[in-house]
């Protein structure tokens, strides 16, 4: 009925509209500003480095919890990267937003956390929450444009990101200051992790999925062993070389030859069984004579990339994998690798 109808009136704002067949050099030459304005604060900022900077890479190499990352809007966002570039590169860190940790959450901040909060005019909500993580016992670093605000008075390290103009046409739009931020954090997490030492095999167990896992994957990692890895002795006939491969439960393609010590001398593959056997070859010979001899292989701390590479040149689709003194320890199959997610356009 129309009396119970909703006849609120409400105004909407009205989006702007782009201007119709917009310049293709104008538009060039503002995304050229743009970026050469977003460069020229991150210049800005690093000419603004000081011993501040020092102590706050100290302070978080030294945190004995977590980094603490915080802030509002724009910077909050710009905080959450910061968060995920820490602890990506080994740096224990989380992300709190003011206003939830002036509710509740600030129950997560430990007195051994180093707080990292990031403000351009430094008067947002940090205002009150800064003192509070001080009485904690934290300490508080603060990227921020304003070093004399009310944000820069709690903080035990105040770094500069410079007070530059914003890409924005309007000058509005938090653009260049963010880039500076954005470049300032980058620069706190990878000087902590150079000082760390973090090594390529700490990095990849940060990133076990996608592409950088997949690249920095060692070979024990990834290949069969055990009744999955077959190997026969120098003395085994081609048939006890065949019953090796069937009785493997992931369905081997190829079983590695050994000496008496355990020692890669040879592989035989289902390719071979059928090239063989319509040559008329007895069931009964010794596989010595008909196994591929020193055949191709890799070592079980080479990296997976490196497998892929070797068996896609050779052309092979089962590769042993040794220890250091050449003893059979593996076997990759190109099942394997395509399993975990490996392409032939991983080594282009």
């Amino acid at each position: 009925m129309l009396s119970h109808m909703d006849t609120t009136q409400t105004t909407k704002t009205p989006m702007a509209e782009a201007a119709p067949n917009p310049d293709r050099d104008a538009i060039l030459q503002r995304g050229r500003a743009v970026l050469e304005a977003e460069a020229a604060a991150i210049q800005n900022a690093r000419g603004r480095l000081s011993d501040t900077f020092a102590g706050a890479v100290a302070a978080i190499l030294h945190c004995q919890g977590r980094v603490c990352v915080t802030g509002v809007g724009k910077a909050g966002l710009i905080g959450n990267k910061i968060q995920a570039t820490l602890a990506s590169t080994g740096t224990l860190a989380y992300s709190v937003h003011p206003v939830e940790a002036l509710h509740g959450d600030l129950g997560m901040v430990h007195n051994d956390d180093v707080v990292l909060a990031l403000s351009k005019s430094g008067s947002s909500e940090l205002v009150e929450l800064l003192p509070r993580l001080k009485d904690l016992g934290c300490a508080v670093i603060l990227l921020t444009a304003k070093l004399d605000s009310g944000a820069a008075k709690h903080a035990d390290y105040v770094l500069d990101i410079g007070d530059t103009e914003e890409a924005c046409p309007l000058g509005l739009a938090p653009s260049s200051s963010t880039a500076a931020m954005l470049a300032l954090g980058d620069a706190l997490a990878l000087t902590v992790m150079e000082l760390k030492s973090v090594q390529p095999e700490q990095y990849a167990s940060y990133h076990p999925g996608g592409a950088l896992g997949r690249f920095l994957m060692k070979t024990a990692e990834i290949m069969r062993t055990g009744a999955n890895c077959p190997s026969v002795p120098q003395t085994a006939t081609l048939a006890q070389c065949n019953e090796a491969i069937l009785s493997a439960p992931m369905r081997a393609g190829a079983a590695t030859v050994v000496d008496g010590d355990g020692k890669l001398v040879g592989i035989v593959t289902q390719g071979d069984f059928f090239r063989l056997w319509r040559q008329d070859h007895s069931p009964d010979q010794p596989v010595t004579g008909l196994m591929t001899h020193d055949p191709k292989h890799i070592r079980h701390d080479a990296l997976v990339i490196d497998a892929l590479k070797l068996m896609q040149k050779h052309r092979i689709d089962e590769l042993p994998v040794v220890d250091a003194e050449r003893k059979v320890v593996g076997l990759i199959d190109i099942q394997d690798l395509i399993a975990r997610g490996f392409t032939v356009f991983d080594t282009a």
